[in-house]
C-alpha cells in the first residue's frame, strides 16, 4: 500500500465507486455522509436495497433527517467508532473523505466497527484526500490535516496487515471541485457546522487572498487527488 502516486486517472468519486461496487441489490452504510450529497445520489442511480447514512454532526444531521424523498435512506446519528447495526448486516460500507475526521485513537475501533458490521466478503470503500494540490494549499492555512490522513492511512494498513481485511484494490485518482464565489467557499470549506477552525480576521484574509486568483468568471476550480482503498472483509 502506498500514500500517493505520481499518476492520478481523471475520474468522479461516483464513476469509481460505480466501476468498483456491486450495488445490485446492496445493504449500504455510508460513514459521515455530511449533506447526504453522495448518499442521494448512490440511493437514485444505483439499484441499492437500502442505504443507512451516518452523520457525526448534529446541526446537519438534523437537516438530513428533514430529507423525505429518499426512501430507501435512513439517516442516523452517530461516529464511526460506534455503528448502531447488526453484526454481519451490511454488504458495502462507503467513506468519503470521513475516516480522518474521526478522532485519531478511534479510528482503529472504526475500522473494527465496519469488520463487525459488514457481512462476510462484503465490501468497504475508503476514499481519502490525497495531501497535495493547490486547494490543499489554501486548506493548510487554516486546516493542515497532514497528520490526521497520515494517521488514517496507517489505520488501514494496520486493519489489512493484521488480517481484517484483504486490499481488494488501491485506486488513484483525481477531480475537480468548484466554488461559484468566496462565499460559497465560506460556507462548504471555511465555516462548516461541524468544525470551529478559529479563524481569526487575519487568517481570513490569508485564506481570501489565497483563494482569488483562482477565481474566474465561471468561479473557482480545483483538481483534487485522491486514493480509495478498496477492502474485503476475512
Amino acid at each position: 500500500m502506498q500514500l500517493q502516486t505520481d499518476s492520478y486517472r481523471n475520474a468522479t468519486e461516483i464513476e469509481i465507486m460505480e466501476e468498483v461496487l456491486p450495488f445490485e441489490d446492496a445493504d449500504v452504510l455510508e460513514l459521515g455522509c455530511g449533506r447526504a450529497r453522495w448518499t442521494r445520489t448512490i440511493a437514485e442511480n444505483f439499484p441499492v436495497k437500502s442505504v443507512t447514512a451516518t452523520e457525526v454532526d448534529k446541526v446537519q444531521h438534523e437537516k438530513n433527517v428533514q430529507i423525505n424523498d429518499l426512501p430507501k435512506v435512513q439517516f442516523v446519528y452517530g461516529g464511526a467508532e460506534d455503528i448502531h447495526l447488526d453484526d454481519d448486516s451490511v454488504d458495502i460500507v462507503i467513506m468519503l473523505k470521513s475516516l480522518h475526521h474521526v478522532p485519531v485513537p478511534l479510528m482503529g475501533r472504526a475500522l473494527e466497527e465496519i469488520h463487525r458490521v459488514l457481512r462476510p466478503g462484503g465490501l468497504a470503500y475508503i476514499s481519502e484526500p490525497v495531501y497535495a494540490g493547490q486547494f490543499n494549499e489554501i486548506l493548510r492555512l487554516f486546516n493542515d490535516e497532514k497528520e490526521v490522513r497520515q494517521a488514517a492511512f496507517d489505520t488501514v494498513k494496520e486493519a489489512v496487515s493484521r488480517g481484517d481485511f484483504a486490499l481488494k484494490d488501491e485506486i488513484f485518482f483525481q477531480s475537480k471541485s468548484e466554488f461559484g464565489t468566496f462565499a460559497e467557499f465560506e460556507d462548504r470549506i471555511l465555516f462548516p457546522s461541524h468544525s470551529d477552525h478559529s479563524i481569526d480576521e487575519t487568517l481570513h484574509d490569508q485564506v481570501r487572498l489565497a483563494f482569488e486568483p483562482h477565481l474566474g468568471p465561471d468561479g473557482a476550480s480545483f483538481i483534487n487527488p485522491h486514493r480509495v482503498d478498496l477492502l474485503q472483509k476475512i
